[in-house]
């Protein structure tokens, strides 16, 4: 079983990323917010890795960028009708810190908002996951008033998106969500991904 990958990316797809290591080229199923945190081709990255295998497609890699996030991609698939497609696609509008505050308040909107997640089966998920403890809870809860207001106050998907959004413009991860907490406890919870990202540049003197 691979756990992690540490190499060289070689090419970057629209769902995957073909990591080399030591001359093999490893081809790891990511999400579009992982896909979009890559470094450029040539440059060294860490992927920690969730292998699956099944008797129709074989093995399968998929990487994530912290070992939280791979975590909460296995806990969502113990969610019936939830495979890995809907979990890649709930973990590209929320982190798992998120995850656990909308799971905790019964947010089904939330992650509704991920691809390939109805209402039905957001709901089943936010009811499965209330009283289980998610990798990266304490992250999402108690890391601090920012990253408390980001996930009470505000759309947890809009603030995930702008972070995403920031970092693929090069910020890094903790500055971004610096600053994206910021803007939202200026505008409040209703503010607009596209209204927040303006606002965090502005933070950033960009």
């Amino acid at each position: 079983m691979i756990g992690r990958l540490r190499g060289q990316i070689a090419e970057i797809g629209e769902e995957e990323a073909l990591i080399d290591v030591g001359g093999v080229g490893y081809v790891a199923r990511c999400g579009s917010r992982t896909l979009a945190r890559l470094p450029p081709v040539g440059d060294e990255v860490v992927l920690h890795v969730e292998t699956q295998w099944t008797e129709a497609a074989g093995m399968k890699l998929y990487g994530f960028p912290t070992r939280e996030e791979r975590a909460a991609f296995v806990v969502l698939q113990t969610v019936q009708g939830v495979g890995p497609k809907a979990a890649l696609g709930v973990l590209d509008v929320l982190t798992p810190g998120e995850l656990a505050a909308a799971a905790g308040r019964g947010d089904k909107a939330s992650v509704a908002r991920a691809n390939g997640v109805g209402p039905k089966l957001a709901l089943r998920i936010v009811t499965e996951l209330r009283d289980r403890i998610l990798p990266g809870a304490g992250a999402g809860l108690d890391a601090g008033r920012g990253e408390s207001m980001a996930a009470i106050d505000g759309p947890p998907a809009v603030s995930g998106s702008a972070v995403a959004a920031l970092m693929g413009l090069g910020v890094a991860e903790a500055q971004a969500r610096r600053v994206v907490d910021q803007a939202l406890e200026r505008l409040g919870g209703e503010a607009s991904e596209a209204v927040l990202i303006k606002a965090a540049l502005k933070e950033l003197g960009r």
